[in-house]
């Protein structure tokens, strides 16, 4: 397998730990979202991804091989097709827990506090780097507050966002907390969240995914 990806991208982060816990060997292919204007807009790779956003996977152990695309479908695609250990729950209603947790970091704090966000509201907006920063600690710190609350209230979590193995709403919280880590917010008023990630980062699959490990991190 092919993961396109960057070192600092929380979704390509995502699809690295699933990788990781699943045991499956793959390539990283480095798309640097900033050097010479931006990577993923070269010709070559829209091929792969018309968004001109990482991760893609290209699972070439198949005869069908194709660039996969977004990050939850990715990690979905690779629990279905290796199934152990699981990253979804047995029950329905518990998958459908799992995966609100996992869509409120990747559909409601991620996209506002992507890359191409921040640029335009510097680049096009000309918003201050100092607003800027505001601006993410604020969206950041807002949605894993209510992210906090619903897990305080819940009591399928255990050591982990659900029960005491790692599933795919842990895969999206580590790297939202790295991120959140990254711009200072303040995470004082999460202990939940907090020892969740700490219990995740203990956890070799989880560490060799951080950014700081990546062929590309610089």
């Amino acid at each position: 397998m092919k993961l396109y990806s960057y070192f600092r991208s929380s979704a390509s982060y995502r699809v690295r730990i699933a990788l990781n816990l699943k045991n499956l060997s793959y390539e990283t292919v480095p798309v640097h979202l900033l050097r010479n204007g931006g990577e993923q807009f070269s010709p070559e790779y829209r091929k792969l991804n018309q968004d001109a956003l990482v991760p893609v996977l290209v699972d070439d152990s198949r005869d069908d091989a194709y660039a996969l695309t977004q990050s939850l479908a990715i990690i979905e695609y690779l629990d279905e097709v290796h199934p152990m250990p699981a990253l979804l729950p047995t029950s329905a209603a518990d998958r459908a827990f799992v995966r609100s947790l996992a869509l409120s970091i990747a559909c409601d704090i991620h996209p506002v506090n992507n890359l191409r966000i921040l640029r335009y509201l510097v680049h096009n907006l000309k918003v201050s780097e100092e607003d800027k920063n505001a601006w993410y600690r604020h969206w950041c710190e807002h949605g894993l507050a209510a992210l906090e609350a619903t897990l305080a209230a819940d009591n399928r979590v255990g050591a982990f966002c659900y029960g005491d193995t790692p599933t795919l709403a842990d895969c999206c919280l580590v790297p939202q907390v790295a991120n959140a880590q990254r711009l200072d917010c303040d995470l004082a008023s999460m202990p939940i969240i907090m020892r969740i990630n700490e219990t995740c980062m203990d956890i070799e699959a989880f560490a060799n995914a951080a950014p700081a490990n990546q062929p590309d991190a610089q």
